[in-house]
């Protein structure tokens, strides 16, 4: 092995993966995994994909996990700032010795045998190597994008979660509802049951005959289990045994989030065997699920006023739909000063319009990547009456400072397009505005 590689070293090595873009195919990383010792067979993994909803899933089983006293590691993307948070294991993300020591070896093994992984086959590899290294108890592990070839699919988990399916990616995952369901049914496996949210009816059938083809026992939300919003910031469960936990407590704002916590409810359900979990672990580590930048509301203090702030990574039709209701149920009496950015490959529909409607003055920006979307083209892309009371800066501080010096009392600074865009925003918030005892809660 040659020398090992700084903190520095290692970032820059993973970083220059993105030369090699997207690429879907197992290989690689299955033929890695073997010259490591195939450490994904030695563990119980809980694989989850979906269009909208993986992290929140995750992050709820973690939580829960992780209250019940289970050495839980969660593998997400993508990161907001630092690639370490894609890696956690319980409430701490992957330390930088063990970030470099692990890259270190990656890299060697590679180079060894000759071949180049992606970016995202790398940080799958890491993970894997880091929950197998660490001993945990149970992994938590998020595709990337579709399932069938994603790099996380050389798994075979002791439970398949699907959430809502939404079109996002066509150009790799195909055109239509079914198209995608496709792909995503990909990390079915046989025999292993699977938790699917069927919220769009056009994917269900594919859902449905995927696991009845494999064997495995398929539990529809709606159908064999349900969650509603209860009292403010609580939800009832209807479990897939028939019992009914009421009024549990929902940190994450948001409609969709309900269905989400179901999902984790009954994935826990069906778990139950490997993992028991006591009431008291469902309802201590609901209170402490947290997800950053998805519906997530900071207060901070600029020019001595009071600002608030929300951040969402809504990135795609369905996500945006979902912050235009949220924004239309909890913050109807506010006026909406709206930061937004988003990839150039991104198709909103017309949920992103609503947005802007509802919007008194937009801002465009962008963050450093050169997948962004230029703000002065996607200016000239909107409507006359939007352009009226929209404008366009090229960093993202320039466009948080401007947004912040315009809200006034009763204002609502809403950022989204993004997890990047948020991401960066709210490093920046919590670095410049938030004081220190604020700080080390978020």
């Amino acid at each position: 092995m040659g020398a090992a590689m700084t903190i520095v070293q290692a970032e820059e090595w993973l970083d220059q993966r993105q030369l090699f873009t997207i690429k879907f195919g197992l290989e690689t990383t299955r033929t890695l995994l073997a010259l490591l010792g195939d450490p994904q067979d030695q563990m119980h993994i809980i694989h989850i994909a979906g269009t909208n909803g993986k992290g929140s899933v995750g992050a709820s089983l973690l939580a829960i996990l992780s209250a019940a006293g289970f050495r839980t590691g969660f593998f997400s993307s993508p990161h907001l700032v630092n690639v370490r948070e894609r890696f956690r294991i319980n409430n701490r993300i992957m330390a930088e010795a063990d970030f470099a020591s692990l890259v270190t070896r990656l890299a060697d093994l590679a180079d060894r045998h000759g071949h180049q992984p992606t970016y995202f086959e790398c940080t799958t590899l890491l993970a894997l190597m880091w929950f197998a290294e660490q001993g945990v108890d149970a992994v938590i592990l998020e595709t990337g994008m579709g399932g069938r070839l994603d790099a996380t699919n050389v798994v075979t988990p002791c439970l398949a979660i699907i959430t809502d399916i939404s079109r996002d990616h066509e150009q790799h995952l195909g055109p239509t509802i079914a198209a995608i369901a496709d792909e995503k049914a990909g990390i079915i496996k046989p025999y292993v049951p699977t938790v699917f949210s069927g919220r769009v009816p056009e994917a269900v059938p594919v859902i449905a005959e995927r696991c009845q083809m494999l064997h495995s026992p398929l539990s529809l939300f709606g159908r064999d289990f349900s969650a509603q919003a209860a009292a403010p910031g609580t939800f009832d469960y209807h479990g897939i045994s028939g019992a009914t936990l009421a009024e549990l407590p929902l940190l994450l704002q948001g409609e969709h989030q309900v269905v989400n916590a179901g999902l984790a409810l009954a994935a826990l359900e069906l778990l139950a065997p490997i993992f028991p979990v006591p009431f008291d672990a469902i309802a201590s580590g609901l209170q402490q699920v947290h997800w950053p930048c998805r519906m997530e509301l900071l207060e901070v203090l600029h020019r001595q006023k009071n600002v608030r702030v929300l951040l969402d990574g809504a990135h795609n039709e369905a996500g945006v739909a979902a912050l235009v209701q949220g924004l239309r149920t909890n913050y109807a009496g506010s006026r909406l000063l709206l930061i937004w950015g988003n990839m150039a490959d991104k198709n909103m529909g017309p949920s992103f319009f609503d947005l802007l409607t509802q919007a008194a003055t937009v801002m465009l920006t962008r963050t450093e990547s050169p997948r962004f979307a230029q703000p002065k083209a996607l200016y000239a892309s909107l409507p006359a009456e939007i352009r009226a009371r929209t404008n366009w800066c090229e960093t993202v501080e320039q466009a948080l400072a401007a947004m912040m010096d315009r809200a006034g009392p009763g204002d609502l600074v809403c950022v989204a397009g993004s997890l990047y865009l948020t991401g960066r925003v709210r490093q920046m918030l919590i670095e410049d505005f938030l004081p220190n005892e604020a700080r080390t809660i978020l």
